[in-house]
C-alpha cells in the first residue's frame, strides 16, 4: 500500500516538473523577439552588434545634425558624450523630438549606421529614460535638474 502511495507522488512530481519546463519553454519562446536590449553610443562603438540584431539605442540628439529628406526620412546623429551615432529614420517623428533632447530608438546598427523603426522622445521638460540617464551620467555630459 505504502508503496503505491509513494509510487504515485513520484509521478505527479515529475508531471510537475515536467509541465514547468514546458511552461518555461513556451513563455521563452513567445518572448524571443519582445526583447531589445539597450545599448549608448559608446557602447556600440565598442562593440558593434550584428546587423540583424535589433536593439535600443538612447542619447541627445546631437545639435546641428538633424536633417530632413524629401518625404519623411530624417537624419541625425545620437551621442551620450563619448561617442556619436549617425541614425536614419523614416516615418514621422515626434512631436516632442528636437535637438539636444533625449530620445531612444529602436532598430538595427548596419553598415555604421543605426537603422531605426521606432523613435522616442521625451515626454516634457524635466524628464528623461533611466538607460539614457544612466549612460549619460557614466559619460559625464548628464546632470539632474536642481544639482550643480
Amino acid at each position: 500500500m505504502k508503496s503505491l502511495k509513494k509510487q504515485r507522488r513520484i509521478q505527479i512530481i515529475a508531471l510537475a516538473a515536467a509541465a514547468l519546463v514546458v511552461s518555461t519553454a513556451l513563455i521563452g519562446y513567445a518572448m524571443r523577439d519582445g526583447i531589445n536590449f539597450f545599448r549608448a553610443p559608446s557602447q556600440v562603438m565598442a562593440e558593434p552588434p550584428s546587423a540583424t540584431e535589433v536593439f535600443r539605442l538612447g542619447g541627445l540628439v546631437e545639435e546641428g545634425t538633424l536633417v530632413r529628406d524629401q518625404g519623411e526620412r530624417v537624419h541625425f546623429s545620437v551621442t551620450d558624450g563619448g561617442a556619436s551615432i549617425p541614425v536614419v529614420f523614416t516615418g514621422v517623428l515626434p512631436d516632442l523630438f528636437a535637438e539636444n533632447q533625449g530620445m531612444i530608438g529602436t532598430g538595427r546598427y548596419v553598415n555604421g549606421v543605426f537603422e531605426a523603426s521606432e523613435i522616442l522622445a521625451k515626454h516634457d521638460e524635466t524628464y528623461m529614460p533611466k538607460e539614457v540617464m544612466d549612460a549619460l551620467k557614466e559619460q559625464g555630459v548628464y546632470q539632474a535638474p536642481g544639482e550643480s
